[in-house]
């Protein structure tokens, strides 16, 4: 989704959304409980943890070298880029800028505000995409409900007419 709207290099100077603070592990990609088992068949070293949410994640937990909650460590499937087979890739990469939420009893398609890139995007723009890919994120939430995560403050709904 981010290609809509940035350009590819701005996404390679940057890379921010493939490395997580400690203090922000909610924001690791959940993979498809289904495609887990192919993934550490392709790639023996990966390493998974379920939450209690029922999402699988990554488990990075190893790559850290302090205690500082605000070190950051890198996606093990990103080298120069992710190197997953699109088949394989979290729909939370896919879908990036944007998460589904929980608003009120329904969802909402919110940008993540982490993205230092995607603060100089076009609004208008984003809010296209957003509705561009809503329906599709919808279907997936539906079999993939672990995907959904808590409404929160510092993020910007950008979809929730799912009507």
């Amino acid at each position: 989704m981010l290609k809509d709207v940035l350009t590819p290099e701005d996404c390679a100077a940057c890379g921010f959304c493939c490395s997580f603070r400690r203090q922000s592990l909610n924001l690791t990609p959940y993979f498809a409980k289904e495609t887990v088992g192919q993934i550490s068949r392709l790639y023996p070293g990966a390493c998974f943890k379920t939450l209690p949410n029922g999402a699988v994640t990554i488990d990075i937990d190893d790559k850290y070298h302090t205690d500082d909650s605000s070190e950051e460590a890198l996606c093990p499937f990103n080298e120069v880029g992710c190197i997953l087979p699109e088949d394989l890739k979290p729909f939370d990469c896919k879908l990036w800028p944007f998460r589904l939420m929980k608003s009120g009893d329904g969802l909402a398609l919110a940008l993540v505000p982490t993205c230092p890139a995607i603060l100089k995007a076009d609004p208008e723009k984003l809010k296209e995409v957003a509705q561009s890919v809503a329906k599709e994120a919808a279907e997936y939430a539906k079999t993939h409900p672990e995907i959904v995560i808590e409404y929160r403050d510092d993020y910007q709904i950008m979809f929730s007419d799912w009507a």
